[in-house]
C-alpha cells in the first residue's frame, strides 16, 4: 500500500491545526459534539470578506434558509448555487461562508448557497429534496445556473444534476464537484489506498452513508451508480490525493467523459479532504483554489 501522506508542509499544518479543534475520532462523538467541534473549526479558519461584497439572507418556500452573495463586480447573468459539505451531518451557511464569498467575487458572479436539513434528524432524502426545491426555485428565475459543492455538497449536486436531467429541466450550464463522495464501494482503489488518509478515513465515510440511511439503489444518493450520463452539463471536478474519495471523482469524470461531457479534472497531488479550507496557508491549497475559481469562472463565462 502506497504512503497516505501528504509531504507539503502548508498542508500538514493545516491538518495539525484542524485536529485542535476537530479531533479524528469525531464521528464517535454524539451529533451536537461534532457539531460544535466543526462550528469551531470552521470559525478558526474564518477569512475576511471581498470588499465590497454583500450578503442576504432569505427564505425558499417559508422554510429553507438561503444566502445570496453579490460581489461589488458582477459580469454574467449565470449563477451559482453552492451545497456545502460535512458528511450530511455538519455544516451550516457559517460553516462555508468565507469560502462561498471568496468563490462569488473570483468568478464575478452571483452566489446562492443552502442551509439543507442535516442527518440522523432528516435522514435521507430531506437533504437532497431541500437542494432540489432551491434548484428548482433558481431555474424557475430563468437565468442560467451552474450548480456546486463540495464533499457531501458534491453528492448533493451531483444527485440534483441527474435528477434535473430526468425531469427535462433547463438551465443548468455547469456542475462543480470538490472532491465528492459518489457512492463508491469503500473496499477497492482509494478506498483501500487511503483508508487512513489524514482529514477523512474510509471509517469515515462509512459512519456518514450509515447515518444518512440513503437506499443503495437510490442513483441520486450514488451518483456513480447512474446508468446514462449523457447530455449532463459541463462539469469541473477537482480531487484531493490523499482522500478515500479520490476515484469516485475520478472514475466520474471518466465516465462523463466517456458520454461525451465536457470535462475539467484536476487531482490535486498534495491534497488532503477539506483542502478548500487550507487556502490561506497551503500553497497546493492557494493553487487549487485558484483553479477552482477559473474553472468556476469558465462555466459562468466571466473567464
Amino acid at each position: 500500500m502506497k504512503n497516505a501522506t501528504p509531504t507539503e508542509s502548508g498542508i500538514l499544518a493545516f491538518h495539525k491545526r484542524c485536529e485542535e479543534f476537530y479531533p479524528a475520532d469525531a464521528v464517535d462523538a454524539p451529533i451536537g459534539q461534532q457539531r460544535r467541534w466543526y462550528d469551531a473549526l470552521c470559525a478558526e479558519f474564518d477569512a475576511p470578506s471581498p470588499v465590497g461584497l454583500v450578503r442576504q439572507d432569505e427564505l425558499v418556500d417559508a422554510r429553507i434558509s438561503v444566502r445570496r452573495y453579490r460581489p461589488a463586480q458582477i459580469a454574467t447573468q449565470t449563477r451559482i448555487f453552492y451545497i456545502h459539505g460535512g458528511g450530511f451531518v455538519v455544516g451550516s451557511l457559517d460553516s462555508h461562508d468565507a469560502i462561498c464569498a471568496e468563490l462569488a467575487h473570483a468568478a464575478k458572479a452571483e452566489l446562492v448557497s443552502i442551509d439543507y436539513r442535516l442527518a440522523p434528524e432528516h435522514i435521507w432524502p430531506a437533504a437532497f429534496d431541500d437542494c432540489f426545491d432551491v434548484l428548482t426555485w433558481l431555474l424557475a428565475e430563468d437565468r442560467p445556473l451552474v450548480v456546486a459543492g463540495d464533499s457531501a455538497g458534491g453528492n448533493l449536486t451531483a444527485g440534483i444534476v441527474l435528477k434535473a436531467k430526468a425531469r427535462n429541466l433547463s438551465g443548468i450550464v455547469g456542475q462543480v464537484l470538490v472532491y465528492p463522495g459518489l457512492g463508491g464501494d469503500l473496499v477497492s482503489g482509494s478506498y483501500r489506498e487511503m483508508a487512513d488518509a489524514p482529514g477523512l478515513t474510509t471509517a469515515d465515510v462509512g459512519y456518514y452513508r450509515a447515518v444518512l440511511r440513503a437506499p443503495e439503489d437510490d442513483v441520486f444518493a450514488h451518483p456513480l451508480k447512474a446508468g446514462d450520463l449523457t447530455g449532463l452539463p459541463p462539469a469541473y471536478i477537482t480531487a484531493a490525493h490523499f482522500d478515500p474519495l479520490r476515484d469516485d471523482a475520478r472514475i466520474y469524470a471518466a465516465r462523463l467523459i466517456m458520454a461525451c461531457v465536457d470535462v475539467t479534472f484536476r487531482d490535486e497531488p498534495q491534497m488532503i479532504h477539506a483542502w478548500l479550507r487550507a487556502r490561506h496557508m497551503s500553497e497546493g491549497a492557494r493553487r487549487g483554489f485558484d483553479h477552482l475559481c477559473r474553472g468556476v469562472g469558465s462555466l459562468v463565462g466571466t473567464l
